[in-house]
């Protein structure tokens, strides 16, 4: 029986292989939930408010948009190697505290797996 759940279970995955990968999001979806970012941050432009701007953070390295003054953990989260990303952002995105600790951003983080990755779809609409 329980070689029948593991070839089952193997079947699945090579038949289906979406089924292993992240959740793809909807870009639309996530316009509105970038509301609760936009207080903060734009991403239609390169325009730095309270927070820098977003235009092109996917492969930016943390604590690199010019002219905005981070905080020194983000600064010293990007010499470390910490580039933003699918995996980097849906971390920093549920909670930006536990992911570069002594951040300036107050924001609790989101807490539902489809919002964040409907955020990640909308960032990826506005490339650089």
């Amino acid at each position: 029986m329980r070689n029948l759940v593991v070839a089952l279970s193997f079947s699945a995955l090579v038949l289906c292989p979406a089924a292993g990968l992240a959740q793809e999001g909807d870009a639309e979806a996530g316009a509105t939930v970038f509301k609760k970012c936009a207080t903060c941050h734009v991403v239609d432009k390169d325009q730095n408010k309270v927070g820098p701007s977003l235009q092109g953070v996917i492969g930016r390295t943390a604590g690199t948009h010019p002219d905005f003054k981070y905080s020194q953990a983000m600064v010293e989260a990007g010499k470390g190697g910490l580039v933003w990303d699918d995996a980097t952002l849906s971390d920093y995105l549920r909670n930006p505290k536990a992911k570069v600790k002594g951040t300036k951003m107050v924001f609790p983080g989101l807490k539902k797996d489809e919002e964040i990755a409907n955020v990640i779809a909308y960032l990826k609409q506005h490339p650089k």
